[in-house]
């Protein structure tokens, strides 16, 4: 079976990291999906991010990292995907995840999301969170894994030191 794991994962968390591994074990292939936003202002370029997760998930077998703009039920049919991934770290996750998977169906009636919740360790991990501890010179070594640990800090000590 083959999931498909849409995000922006700008960063990626270990949150992410969980849901990715798990997922693996469970399902065999995930196709992470990083999803291009031209709307949307990331700390990373989506080939940053990209390279991000393939260093990070590059101990799985069965992972392959893509990107993607435009609808996910578009992109889960262009890779082969039986099902769309979403991770739950809390109950508000679930209304608006609950939102987009009746719009998903909508679209594509075949296509199926699976919801898993993240492991409670890291159920308080976003990354807007990460961004904003690394903004402010927080350690965030247990937040994500340590390729992204390292261009958070390259990006914000950059930024600190040309302010």
């Amino acid at each position: 079976m083959r999931a498909l794991y849409p995000g922006s994962f700008d960063p990626l968390t270990n949150g992410h990291m969980d849901l990715i591994e798990r997922a693996v074990s469970l399902f065999g292939e995930v196709v992470v999906a990083v999803l291009s936003n031209p709307s949307k202002r990331p700390a990373f370029s989506v080939e940053e991010r990209i390279e991000q997760i393939r260093s990070s998930t590059g101990h799985l077998s069965g992972v392959e990292v893509i990107s993607f703009d435009g609808l996910t039920v578009n992109c889960a049919v262009t890779h082969r995907a039986d099902l769309i991934l979403r991770g739950l770290r809390a109950m508000s996750d679930f209304e608006y995840e609950l939102q987009i998977a009746h719009t998903n169906r909508s679209l594509a009636d075949d296509l199926e999301t699976v919801f898993m919740a993240t492991t409670a360790r890291h159920s308080f991990l976003s990354s807007s969170v990460v961004k904003e501890v690394a903004r402010f010179g927080g350690s965030i070594d247990h937040m994500v894994p340590p390729e992204v640990a390292k261009d958070l800090n390259r990006l914000f000590n950059s930024t600190f030191h040309a302010n």
